[in-house]
């Protein structure tokens, strides 16, 4: 039946309880629609956070002695409704380029929260629906906040779920996002290429647990049944993956506020053609890479065929070692050293005819000796990096040449290793086969060393080099 009002007078407190009044049907509009003209107060369950009923209905309301608060469920979560909000701190930068994540620790806040963003009296954005959990939560900054200009102050107001504002509010200036190469994202992170030199500026803040890919140019191939270029010394803190030279990923490092030069390495000329055994006929050394305080090694050059004891024949040291050119009978070069934790050594050219060079050292693995009696060494393998949000090889050496005069057998150039290595030369005609091929651009590879024709045919160059400069948007 239904109740539509219930006499108490006389009762004692105990005479009405709940578990009698289990099974009556109510009428909504006698509890809910009857006007209430009593000045007394209405009592409502009380208890612990803990001690929320596990099955709670819409509208349900208790005070929470946990929070001091009075709350309701929405059908969803518990919501406190006189809780008055104050920011402890907000941390975290608010940019020009990109949406950073903000940490808020606030007090007497609802399990939701809005932050409100106003440029003096004007409302730029609100966000809302953010979560907190022990008074701590996370918010990104929204697009129409991290397109204003650099300088700009916003104050930034937290709002309960009811809309009662903080006590306080924060205020921060809009600052300037880094800048420098050519900037893409891939998931969390930015990411800044340079092909060229320039300046990474990071003029607003410091950057923390930075990573980067820093290679060096390229050497060259010599000109004379020669060795390839080794590859431009590797170094990478992406982690997960290795540097150079078998070594494992370097140290994120932390880069401080202000501007940064970068400097990318040439890649080495190839020898020059003309007169043999002279000192232009062997391949350049590449330049050196730079970011801030991380310098990568330029590749060693290839050595050129030599008599006994020519200090031509062998490839020379760098970041990943030049390939050794072809020596006479019983007299065999060796090759150019590489950097620890940038790159390999070349490879050893033959001793006697038929004539090869060997390989330029890469990144990833040595060069290869004289490959067979009518094959050049191979260039080592490059490295591969995610840093760009894609894998890609960089910094193979360069292949070493072939002149072979003994048999009637085809001789082949030694193939440039992965990365973009150059080709080595091959043959004594004045075909294209007998000159090495270049390194591939941006990758730090080694060129090809080139062949023979009567006289020394012009080696192959180096490749120049990359700086890759990427940092997690979230954390900065």
């Amino acid at each position: 039946m239904a109740i539509d009002k219930i006499n108490t007078a006389g009762l004692g407190d105990s005479a009405v309880t709940a578990s009698k009044l289990d099974s009556a049907a109510v009428s909504p509009t006698a509890v809910s629609d009857t006007s209430n003209t009593s000045t007394g107060g209405l009592s409502l369950p009380t208890g612990t956070t803990a001690q929320r009923p596990s099955s709670p209905d819409t509208g349900e309301s208790r005070v929470n002695t946990t929070t001091g608060s009075l709350e309701f469920y929405d059908g969803t979560a518990w919501q406190q409704t006189n809780l008055v909000p104050t920011i402890n701190s907000i941390t975290g930068n608010i940019n020009n380029g990109y949406g950073a994540t903000l940490t808020l620790n606030v007090s007497n806040a609802t399990s939701a929260v809005s932050v409100e963003y106003k440029e003096g009296n004007s409302l730029v954005a609100t966000v809302g629906g953010i979560t907190i959990t022990g008074g701590t939560g996370t918010t990104v900054v929204p697009a129409a906040v991290y397109g204003q200009t650099a300088g700009d102050t916003l104050t930034l107001t937290i709002l309960n779920v009811d809309g009662t504002p903080s006590t306080n509010s924060v205020t921060k200036t809009v600052l300037a996002a880094p800048t420098g190469g050519a900037i893409t994202t891939s998931g969390n992170f930015r990411i800044h290429t340079f092909t060229s030199s320039g300046t990474f500026a990071s003029s607003g803040f410091s950057i923390s647990n930075a990573e980067y890919l820093v290679i060096a140019g390229g050497g060259g191939g010599g000109s004379d049944i020669a060795g390839g270029g080794g590859a431009g010394g590797y170094r990478s803190s992406v982690v997960g993956q290795g540097s150079g030279g078998g070594g494992s990923a370097e140290a994120r490092i932390t880069v401080a506020q202000g501007n940064h030069t970068v400097t990318i390495g040439a890649g080495g000329a190839g020898g020059t053609a003309g007169t043999r055994d002279t000192d232009t006929t062997t391949g350049t050394t590449g330049s050196n890479s730079v970011f801030g305080s991380i310098t990568s090694t330029g590749g060693g050059g290839g050595g050129v065929y030599g008599a006994a004891n020519s200090t031509r024949r062998d490839g020379k040291a760098g970041g990943s070692g030049g390939g050794s050119g072809a020596g006479d009978a019983g007299d065999r070069g060796i090759g150019g050293a590489g950097t620890s934790g940038q790159g390999y050594v070349g490879g050893r050219g033959s001793e006697g005819n038929p004539y090869d060079g060997g390989g330029g050292g890469g990144a990833g693995a040595a060069g290869g000796d004289r490959a067979s009696a009518t094959q050049g060494g191979a260039g080592g393998a490059g490295v591969s990096s995610n840093i760009t949000g894609s894998a890609v090889t960089r910094a193979g050496g360069g292949g070493g040449a072939c002149y072979n005069n003994a048999d009637s057998s085809t001789p082949v150039g030694g193939v440039g290793g992965s990365g973009g290595g150059g080709r080595g030369g091959a043959g004594s005609g004045s075909g294209a086969l007998n000159v090495g091929v270049d390194g591939t651009v941006n990758t730090g590879s080694g060129g090809g060393g080139s062949s023979w024709n009567s006289a020394p045919i012009a080696g192959a160059d180096g490749a120049s080099g990359i700086v890759v400069v990427r940092y997690d948007m979230t954390a900065n």
